[in-house]
């Protein structure tokens, strides 16, 4: 049956720069928000705009992507004509190959695309956190003839050398892209959200396909092929939260934007639910002599401590006399006993032990790797660390390196 509009949702990155919270696990997969996943956010966007068919392709640690999905019901994308469908690569009887960019992704799902045979394509992104109508994206699309429009957002100017920047007249028809520019002439930053005309892309990406010199990318391929062959491309301005969650300071920084008062992200909407799955557990628990300010706390957290500005997933436990200050905690993780835990990201079913300090500052002679992290200490999934274990601000914790701080660490 044919579709008005069919997404494509890009969810195959390995999300490198979060490190140890996707060794096991696609990016999209990553907890945000308390109950959430990062790939809630573009899902419940495209039902609330009406979007009913969307393809989510995958290629890294697909599995629990995949689990988390299941038949779409979560969502209201178990649909008898449309739905919502999980593409990982595949071998034809010619080849098989991974996706080699972002649009050679979009080619090699373009049978499951043809069949519906829409008039446009949406292509989104698996990590980023917002809400945003895509009705009214196309409208906007339509209303300019164009053959492709991206949406953009504004950015500080000092900071549009980071962004792909999309340079337009006063009519927002785009003149010129730069991706990542040196001296930009423009803050329209490139969302990663674009709507195309699907016989239009569709013809670019073949000739791109052909292309032996290609990256088969969108910003450094296809875009600006586009525009080199006079194509109508226009820019859409967004106004609303919108946050690129591929470091572990950003998707810090959007947790803790949530506990702003008011939020600068509000997920109690009920005109824009955001929808996820979840396990079934009993309600949260706050003990007696327990501390809880400024924190989302999920159901099935127990907590007998202290939590303050922080964030606690489901099935999280924060034992006497400990306290969570300015951190994330994911799901079913423990605190133990008179442990403190300060600007930390805690990973899923890790076991914090008794008397433990995260997020201290390092000990004399001590050295920590923090290019990934900065100030932000991080635990891995799965990982415990015996009691009076002292972990200092900007470590990266997992299997691996925990030895060194058992090692060098003191009872606190």
């Amino acid at each position: 049956m044919k579709k008005r509009i069919v997404a494509m949702l890009l969810a195959g990155g390995q999300g490198s720069r979060l490190g140890v919270l996707t060794s096991n696990m696609a990016k999209p997969a990553v907890p945000f928000g308390g109950k959430y996943r990062i790939i809630d956010f573009p899902l419940s966007n495209c039902v609330n705009s009406d979007i009913d068919t969307v393809g989510v392709l995958t290629q890294y640690r697909p599995l629990a992507l995949n689990a988390y999905l299941g038949t779409g019901q979560h969502w209201d994308l178990d649909r008898n004509n449309g739905g919502v469908f999980v593409l990982p690569p595949y071998m034809t009887e010619k080849d098989g190959r991974w996706y080699s960019g972002t649009a050679n992704a979009i080619w090699q799902n373009r049978t499951f695309v043809d069949q519906y045979d829409p008039d446009y394509v949406l292509i989104l992104s698996g990590d980023h956190i917002y809400k945003m109508d895509y009705t009214e994206m196309l409208r906007f699309h339509i209303a300019h003839n164009a053959a492709a429009t991206i949406a953009v957002l504004r950015v500080p100017m000092e900071e549009a050398h980071r962004f792909g920047i999309m340079n337009t007249d006063e009519s927002g028809t785009i003149v010129s892209f730069e991706e990542k520019p040196k001296a930009p002439k423009s803050n329209n930053a490139s969302m990663g959200i674009y709507i195309f005309n699907w016989k239009t892309l569709r013809a670019y990406m073949e000739r791109d396909d052909a292309d032996q010199t290609s990256e088969n990318d969108f910003g450094k391929n296809i875009i600006p092929e586009m525009l080199s062959a006079g194509e109508k491309m226009v820019a859409y301005p967004f106004e609303g939260y919108w946050k690129d969650v591929g470091t572990i300071k950003s998707l810090w920084e959007a947790n803790m934007d949530l506990l702003g008062d008011p939020p600068l992200l509000d997920l109690d909407d009920p005109s824009w639910r955001i929808y996820t799955r979840n396990p079934v557990m009993p309600p949260h628990y706050v003990g007696t002599n327990a501390t809880v300010k400024n924190t989302l706390v999920s159901e099935g957290s127990v907590l007998y401590g202290t939590a303050l500005h922080s964030v606690l997933f489901c099935g999280t436990h924060i034992d006497l006399d400990a306290t969570v200050e300015d951190s994330i905690v994911f799901p079913s993780a423990r605190i133990g006993k008179n442990t403190r835990v300060r600007k930390a990201i805690i990973g899923e079913n890790a076991v914090i032990g008794d008397n433990v300090r995260i997020g201290e500052a390092p000990r004399a002679g001590e050295t920590v790797d923090n290019e990934l992290t900065g100030d932000i200490a991080l635990i891995g999934n799965d990982i415990t660390i015996p009691d009076g274990t002292v972990i200092p601000r900007g470590a990266v914790v997992t299997g691996k390196t925990l030895g060194q701080f058992i090692d060098g660490g003191a009872n606190a």
